[in-house]
Formats: structure tokens, C-alpha cells, sequence
């Protein structure tokens, strides 16, 4: 993803506090409107510091499109590390990436609301949609839930992974995918 920044490398924000970003490094590529705060630079050091926030790595899969789909989470609080891998039936790939959103989230517990937490995603269709203006024309109703439960974290903010680029945790949450896909195990 790349936004749009000064000479200084500081984001270019507007009085809405967003950001123009584009999915493409061309200037004819569409120009999408992102909140600054769920924005961070590549390598850039969590803020705040990453012992005190709650780290998620998610990854949806599907085998065939449609087909039978999987779900994984990494969720990562401090030394503790709760992992779900779950197979959710046969659909798309989209459904499969926005259901491992909302796994994630369903699994924080309540007085986590309020925590800083950094969601990690390598699907630019759902951080799109849930960050970055998209409209759902599919999926709606998952969409809508989603973005409702994302209004009980106001200080989560998201960070866009490149997939399969060797970054361990979303290794992690995609073989957790793939591997519920393979075992079509049912959620405990």
C-alpha cells in the first residue's frame, strides 16, 4: 500500500485526519481514504510499545474458488499465544479472509476492549473494507458484523503483511488455515 507523504517522510493528513492511499504504486491507480491512525510505516515500531499491545495475525484460505475454506489466527498477548485454525465450510476466499477477521476479534475478551491491538492482514480487500472505504457489494452482511464488533476496539488499528513473504506469524495464521482446510476440523 502507499500513501500519500511529505518531503519529510510524515503521512500527508487532512482535516478529516485521512490519508489518500493507493493499493498500486502508479498515480493512475484508484485512490482509496485511510484514518491516519490505522496506518503505519513498513518495519516502523508498534506504537505503543509492542509488550503492551495486542498483536493478531490473520489469515483466511481456500481450496479451489469457492471451495472448502479455513480460517487462522495468531493472537499474541505478551508471553501468551492463542492460536485458532478452524475449517468453516465451502465459499470464496473473500469470505474466508473476513471470516478469520471476525474470529479474531469474537476471541478478545471483553476487557480487551480498550486495548491497543495491531491487526496484521495480507488481504487488501478487507483492509479496504474495513479501513479503507471499499464497499461491500458481496459479503454484507459478514461486513456489517465485522465492522460493528470493530467499533468495540477504538485502538485497534491495522498493518498490512505482504502473504507468503516469510513474516513467521502470518506463516503461522495461513498454515493454521490451510492446515483446518486439509483436516476439516470443525470448530471446538
Amino acid at each position: 500500500m502507499w500513501a500519500r507523504a511529505r518531503a519529510d517522510g510524515s503521512l500527508e493528513v487532512d482535516a478529516d485526519g485521512r490519508v489518500d492511499v493507493r493499493y498500486k504504486n502508479d498515480e493512475a491507480a484508484k485512490v482509496y481514504r485511510a484514518s491516519a491512525r490505522n496506518l503505519s510505516a513498513p518495519g516502523a515500531a508498534p506504537d505503543p510499545p509492542r509488550g503492551r499491545e495486542i498483536i493478531i495475525y490473520t489469515d483466511g484460505a481456500c481450496s479451489g474458488n469457492p471451495g472448502p475454506m479455513g480460517v487462522g489466527v495468531v493472537i499474541l498477548r505478551g508471553k501468551e499465544r492463542e492460536e485458532i485454525g478452524e475449517y468453516i465450510g465451502i465459499g470464496t476466499n473473500n469470505i474466508a479472509e473476513l471470516t478469520a477477521i471476525d474470529r479474531a476479534l469474537s476471541a478478545l475478551r471483553l476487557e480487551e476492549r480498550g486495548a491497543a491491538i495491531a491487526l496484521h492482514c495480507d488481504s487488501s480487500y478487507v483492509i479496504g473494507l474495513m479501513a479503507g472505504g471499499f464497499k461491500a457489494r458481496k459479503n454484507v452482511e459478514l461486513v456489517e458484523r465485522i465492522r460493528a464488533r470493530l467499533r468495540q476496539f477504538p485502538r485497534l488499528r491495522w498493518v498490512k503483511v505482504e502473504g507468503h513473504a516469510g513474516v513467521p506469524e502470518n506463516e503461522r495464521a495461513d498454515a493454521l488455515a490451510t492446515g483446518a482446510i486439509a483436516g476439516r476440523r470443525v470448530p471446538r
